[in-house]
Parts: C-alpha cells; structure tokens; sequence
C-alpha cells in the first residue's frame, strides 16, 4: 500500500514515491516520506554548494585582481562569499525538500535575532562595513604612512573591525576601523611623489637673492630631491624678526624615514652655507622701552638694601 502524495512546491514527490515502491508493505513504509525530504535536502544542497563554489569562486578572484587588493584583503571576502553561498544552498535546499514551514519559522527567528543583535552591536557592525570600505576604496595600505585626529604612524595590519598603527615611538595603535573612515585620513606617501616644505629665516639685512640661490643650489646637490619638478623658493613671511623664505622640493617614492632623513640633510647643508656666506639666521628679540612700575620697584628696593 502506498501512502497518497499530493503535489507542493517541494521536490520531494517523485522520491517519495520510489521510496514508496521499494518500502511499501514494510515497517519502513511509513518513513518514505521523511527519508524522501532528507535526500532532496542532501542532494539539493551539495549540488548548488558545488555549483556556487564552482562558479563564485573564479569570478570572485578575478573581480578582487580587478581591485588590486592585497592578499590580507581577499581572504575575509572569499571567507564572506562562501558563507552567503552556504546560506542559500541551505535556503534552497529547506524550500525544495518541503520544510516550507520550518524555513519561514526559521527565517523569523533569525530576524528577530538580527534585529536584536544589530542594536547590539552597532558599533562592531560599523566598524565591519567601515573595514569593507577601506578594502575596496583601498584610502592606504600596509606599509603606508598616515595621519589622522593627531596622531599618525605606519599601517601594519588591516582587519575587517579594526587597524593596527605602530606609531614612530614604537607604541602599536588598535584603532577601530569606523574612526578611520569617518574623519579625514592623510595619506602621504599614497603618490609616487611628495612634497616637503621648509621656511628658512634670513636676517632684514641680508641679501634675499644670495639666500635663495643658496637654498636652490643645495636642493640641487641632495641626491634624492628631484629635478623635476624642480626646487622652489618663495618669500612667503615679514615676521617680527625675520623675512620667511619657504623652499618647495619634492622627493620619490616617499616614506617617514625618506622625508625626515632628506629633509634633516638639506636643512643642514643649507644653514651651512648660511655660515659661509654671513647670511644670518635671527632669534627671536624682544626690545623694551620705558621703564615700567614694577622694575622701579626692584631698583628702590635694591638702593634701600645697599646693593647699587
């Protein structure tokens, strides 16, 4: 005797009724139906497993090649990839084996979760998508030198909640990945090429045509300040006790230690060729004039003590 089946959305009949062909008249018959949603489950499940692992892994690669990203980068994408594929072979697999009901309850226990755990765990979650921005705008990378909120030092690590900055005291920064994106992040060594400034003070007296060519001339002498684009010099500043010339020069394939060690060498050939051709570099002075209440006061006092 067979057990009635009735069509559904599942896609369990016709195992079913195999199973009721090779079971009927045992004491197994009345598991047919079950054993027939067990094996479509299986079935269905290994079958789009394989077949999105087959498919999503290849374009998976080539679209993160497309990206350029580094290897640290991939592995948390494939890892998140092959979780979704999982997801909905499991997904499909409970509609196609008839645990309609089951699924629908399923899938409302796992909102309900999804909001509780979203509220939660906001913070975490920001710094998840944060940490997916910073992997496909790639704003640095490891290795890189940056600034931010005041503070700044090389990237050693990038996960997908927070980043890891050793700072130039050699003090390891865990910052959450959220801060990095929602502020402003200098990046400096992101280009081929940067910059460096420095404003060299010359006395009112000296000559500022002597002093520039000077700061030219040593810009370039120094092995690693390019020529092109080539050394410039502008007055920028009439301070107090100086005439401000600001040197504009430009280094490749820029790091900390390039723009500091760079910067130190030209700065210092520079003041000494200051030395040699008398050009002076001034303090600050202060002049005062009159004489006010309270150094009146010093001086009675010293008279009357006998100091004179």
């Amino acid at each position: 005797m067979f057990l009635p089946l009735q069509a559904g959305t599942d896609a369990t009949g016709f195992v079913a009724e195999f199973l009721n062909r090779v079971l009927g008249g045992t004491a197994l018959e009345p598991l047919s139906q079950p054993l027939a949603q067990a094996i479509v489950f299986v079935v269905v499940f290994v079958l789009i497993y394989l077949i999105g692992r087959t498919l999503l892994r290849p374009l998976t690669d080539r679209a993160l090649d497309r990206r350029e990203l580094d290897a640290h980068a991939k592995r948390p994408i494939k890892r998140l990839v092959g979780l979704v594929v999982v997801f909905v072979a499991v997904a499909v697999a409970f509609g196609l084996a008839g645990f309609g009901d089951f699924l629908q309850s399923l899938a409302t226990v796992a909102a309900a979760a999804t909001l509780a755990i979203g509220f939660a765990m906001q913070d975490v979650l920001k710094n998840f998508v944060a940490g997916l921005f910073i992997y496909t705008d790639k704003p640095f990378r490891i290795g890189d030198w940056i600034e931010w909120d005041g503070n700044q030092g090389i990237v050693e690590d990038i996960s997908l909640r927070v980043s890891r900055v050793r700072t130039f005291d050699n003090e390891l920064l865990t910052v959450p990945n959220g801060q990095l994106t929602d502020g402003v992040i200098k990046n400096p060594v992101a280009k081929d090429k940067l910059r460096l400034k420095f404003v060299f003070g010359i006395d009112y007296e000296d000559d500022i045509d002597e002093a520039t060519e000077i700061i030219v001339e040593e810009a370039e002498a120094h092995d690693e300040i390019l020529d092109d684009p080539a050394p410039s010099v502008r007055l920028t500043e009439l301070a107090d006790s100086y005439v401000g010339l600001q040197s504009r020069i430009w280094i490749a394939q820029p790091s900390r230690a390039d723009f500091v060690r760079t910067r130190g060498e030209y700065v210092t050939a520079v003041k000494k060729r200051f030395d040699e051709a008398g050009i002076t570099i001034p303090f600050p002075q202060t002049t005062l004039s009159g004489r006010s209440g309270a150094a009146d006061a010093i001086r009675t006092r010293q008279l009357v003590e006998g100091d004179d």
